[in-house]
């Protein structure tokens, strides 16, 4: 089981809100808990917090989670005092309707409430499809425009509002799971490297703008110039009913964390993933990804440079990108030993080209 001192960490973290490209508060949760063991904790001018083991190392290894989460934006402000907003990321518009969310504001967080026009006073026609988003907005109780551009500005962004708790007896529930889940997972992984005395160059980086093309992952890639980069990321679950596993898979909460098989994943790396899974009696499922092409942060580390040999991890996650994500404590943990002992197996003169490692 985690240790109190990282469930606290875990709860903070996914209580507090970053939609992309306005991070700041989840890279503070992120940075100061890994001020704790690293060597080294710094920003880039992206935003990506990047934590270091043993810096001076030739050899180094790259673990990244994106922290950014959905959101939404700000963008006109009626003379009612509404603010009607665009997305952030890629919301699912049947969920946002009559929801809270907080805007960030110069002068902190301002509570509101997604607003439409009543299902009463919809034309069946209406009542047949989604509300569109430009015919929804935020709702902050201000009487006009006026009163209302006292408190938000054009551009603030909006987060879902936080919502976390544990429910049964494994799972946990939150907005922003995808990725603030992968962020503590290559957190804790770190911490535990560090207590096992790892002597090559651990990079665990949050990213940001994930959501918005991988931006983040871009350039802390090249900054970092891995030999090895492991992403962390969600996956979907496929236990509800309607989703078609011929397509997507089997996938289960509970059963472990997800390796992939796709463009993104070096296949020795793979392999040894699965040696070591082996070895150390570590659960986990497979899929071939939601795309041959891959898309996570994996695929832009790959490609930095002249190269790197790249695996994704991925934890089950069901109702991905609505206000209410849902996610199995025992897939994390199991995400955080096999990552560790992956990473502790990995040595300077490794090699990973395709055909010819071992």
């Amino acid at each position: 089981m985690l240790p109190k001192k990282s469930v606290d960490f875990l709860e903070k973290l996914l209580l507090s809100s970053g939609p992309s490209g306005f991070e700041e508060e989840t890279a503070s949760v992120f940075a100061s808990y890994l001020k704790n063991y690293a060597d080294d904790v710094r920003k880039d001018v992206t935003g990506n917090t990047i934590a270091v083991l043993n810096p001076k190392s030739d050899f180094k290894v790259m673990m990244a989670g994106h922290y950014d989460e959905i959101g939404l934006q700000a963008v006109h402000i009626s003379d009612e005092g509404l603010i009607y907003f665009r997305n952030v990321g890629g919301i699912d518009k049947l969920t946002i309707p009559g929801i809270e969310v907080d805007i960030i504001t110069a002068k902190g967080k301002i509570r509101a409430v997604i607003g439409k026009k009543p299902i009463h006073l919809l034309e069946q026609k209406e009542k047949d499809v989604a509300v569109e988003l430009k015919n929804m907005w935020m709702d902050i109780g201000a009487e006009n425009k006026k009163e209302a551009e006292k408190i938000v500005s054009i551009g603030d962004p909006a987060a879902f509002r936080a919502n976390f708790a544990k429910i049964g007896k494994n799972r946990i529930m939150s907005k922003g799971m995808d990725d603030k889940i992968g962020a503590f997972v290559v957190a804790e992984t770190f911490r535990e490297l560090v207590s096992a005395g790892s002597k090559i160059g651990i990079y665990c980086v949050g990213t940001v703008q994930e959501e918005l093309g991988l931006r983040g992952a871009t350039t802390s890639a090249f900054g970092i110039a891995p030999n090895v980069g492991f992403a962390v990321d969600v996956t979907f679950s496929t236990d509800t009913p309607d989703i078609e596993k011929k397509l997507i898979g089997d996938i289960r909460l509970g059963s472990g964390p997800v390796l992939s098989r796709n463009a993104d994943t070096n296949s020795v790396l793979l392999r040894k993933i699965k040696q070591i899974a082996s070895k150390k009696k570590i659960k986990f499922q497979e899929e071939a990804g939601f795309r041959a092409s891959g898309g996570t942060d994996t695929s832009v580390i790959q490609l930095s440079r002249s190269g790197v040999a790249t695996a994704l991890v991925s934890i089950p996650n069901r109702y991905m990108h609505t206000p209410v994500e849902v996610c199995d404590l025992r897939d994390i943990e199991g995400a955080i030993k096999l990552l560790k002992e992956t990473i502790l197996s990995l040595k300077p003169g490794d090699t990973f080209i395709p055909g010819e490692g071992k």
